[in-house]
Order: C-alpha cells, then structure tokens, then sequence
C-alpha cells in the first residue's frame, strides 16, 4: 500500500537527506489513443513534434507549445488567433513551462530556466547559482511573482530572484508538476500519487493527500481550484488549495489526462477514446455540459477566456485542434 508523505506543518523540516527514499508505485501515464473513427470538431492546425506542455498568453493572444525539436534541443511554437505559428528554438532540452499571461513564458532546463518574450522571439537562459547540475522537471509562478522549481530527485525550490534559491524542500519522490495558487505551491508526485501543498516561504509542506490511484496531470482554474487526473483510477479529482482538501471525486472512463480550467467548465480529454467533456463543477457535483471528438492523443488542453476558444493538443504530432466557442454560451 502506498503510504503518503504525512506532514503537518510542524513535522517537515527543509532537509531530508538523512530520511530513506518515499515508497513509490509504478507512475500512470496516458492511454495509446486508438486512430480516429470520427473527424475532430473546429479546426486543426498542422504543429511539428510531439508536445510537452502548452498554455494560453493573454497578452499577445497566441497559443504556446513547448516540446523537443529534431534534435535534443527544445522549441517552443507560438500560434496566434490568426496568421501562421513561428517556432523560437531554445538552446537545449525543456522540461516544462509556466507563463505569466503578461508575454513571457518560462521553461525549466538542466540547471536553470529560460525566459522568453513571446512576441519579440527572444530567449534568456537564466542558470541558477550553486544548482547548475540539477535536473528541473517542473516550474510554476506564484503571485508574487516567485519561480518555484522542482526537481527529478524530489526536491522543491522557491527562488528569491531570478538566479537564488531561497528555500529547498526534499521529500518527495520526484516533482512532475508545480502549480500554484496565490503563493502556495502544489505539488503533483505520480510515483507516490500525491499532491503536496508548500507554504508561502518554500520551506515548509503544508499537507499532503493521496491522489487517486494513479495522477498524471495537474491544472489550477480561475475560483482557486486545483484539478488533477486521477488516469489509473478513471476519475477527476477536484481539490481546495487552502487547506488541501478533495472536495470532489467524479468518474471520468478511458483514461483521463489533458486538463484545463475556464470560468465556467473544467475541461477534461479521454485518451482511450480520442474525446474531451466541459463539466460544470458549479453546483458540487460535475455535470456534462459538452463533448467534443478531439485529434489522436489528446494529452494537453489550454483554453482562451476571451474568445471562449479550447485548445486540443495532440501528444503525437497529430496537431492543435481549436473549437471555437467551446462553451457553447456566446
């Protein structure tokens, strides 16, 4: 049985380099999509490579996808509303990626991030001093504009500028994805299928819960929410980040994985069955609002709050399909 990491506030210190490694299980990953038996909905648009991670700039209105090149570098590929993508190559292998929706995105690398400025094509590498030979796998931002890391050892790392670790917390298994709410960061471990929440200053692990039975993907909406696929065990999982609580468990089949949140909907793809739902989470219980065919391999979702538009991201280089008032209400 998996045992979870248990801490209070009181019992997790900043280092645990004495303690023996977290019981793990074998990690969920998303279904092999089965090829198409029914066209996509909206539009697809033709993107190169197989994606890592994707959100929506507000800023400059432009989908971005992160995901290697054809070598072992990196690109990410800006797609605007209107007008053909271009890629920005970055010099080495990415991880993952956060954005501040003001225009610039971060992805994490070996040893540091980089920054860049979606409209001009621009990238920084920023390395991160006395951390140069850490794997990073995950990076988030909190509100106050921090950068928290996480690392393929387990370790988390609230930066207290751009290039200085202010805070390490090494108890998990391996970091797989940040997100933040406000300046709380949560962290998704699929190994141990749990999310962890740590404190404003980094040091300290508020809570810890098991997620499902196998967590793959995490995603945070506009009320605050915390949504994690829950992929071995066929549901969405619905948490509150203060404190962490479950406050939902609904069953979701054939292998949920790509999430996103909007004002309205949660939005969840099915990559058994090349499908994504809109559930309305508004009354405690998730009611089916929508139901889209997708692209082969959905495994990431972003969504336009202003246009109502859902990006459907194929992990297989199928492309981005893009529905245009997916919500059905405008």
């Amino acid at each position: 049985m998996l045992v979870l990491i248990g801490c209070a506030v009181t019992s997790c210190t900043s280092k645990t380099d004495d303690a023996p490694p977290p019981p793990t299980i074998a990690p969920a990953e998303a279904a092999v999509s089965p090829p198409l038996n029914k066209p996509p909905a909206g539009v697809v648009r033709p993107i190169a490579g197989h994606p890592k991670s994707v959100l929506f700039d507000a800023t400059t209105a432009s989908l971005v996808v992160l995901g290697p090149d054809e070598t072992d570098r990196a690109v990410v590929t800006v797609l605007p509303a209107n007008g053909r993508g271009r890629d920005v190559p970055l010099p080495a292998a990415a991880t993952a990626m956060t954005g501040d929706d003001r225009g610039r995105v971060y992805a994490s690398t070996h040893g540091g991030y980089f920054v860049v400025d979606v409209a001009a094509s621009r990238v920084n590498r920023v390395s991160v001093d006395g951390y140069e030979g850490t794997e990073f796998t995950a990076i988030a931002r909190r509100a106050d504009g921090r950068l928290v890391l996480g690392s393929a050892d387990g370790a988390v790392y609230t930066l207290t500028s751009d290039t200085t670790v202010g805070a390490e917390l090494k108890i998990f298994a391996r970091v797989d994805a940040l997100v933040t709410q406000g300046n709380t960061a949560v962290v998704l471990d699929r190994s141990q299928t749990s999310v962890t929440t740590v404190d404003a200053s980094g040091s300290k692990a508020e809570h810890a819960l098991r997620a499902g039975e196998g967590a793959t993907t995490m995603a945070v909406d506009p009320a605050g929410r915390v949504l994690v696929a829950d992929t071995r065990g066929d549901a969405l999982l619905v948490f509150g980040a203060d404190p962490l609580m479950l406050r939902q468990r609904y069953p979701v089949r054939d292998a949920p994985y790509g999430l996103a949140g909007s004002a309205r909907l949660t939005w969840v793809s099915q990559t058994s069955t090349n499908m994504v739902i809109g559930y309305d989470l508004a009354t405690g219980i998730p009611v089916e609002k929508v139901r889209y065919s997708t692209v082969q391999q959905p495994n990431s979702l972003a969504f336009d709050e202003a246009s109502g538009t859902l990006y459907v991201v194929s992990g297989t280089g199928a492309g981005v399909q893009v529905i245009t008032n997916a919500e059905g209400v405008r």
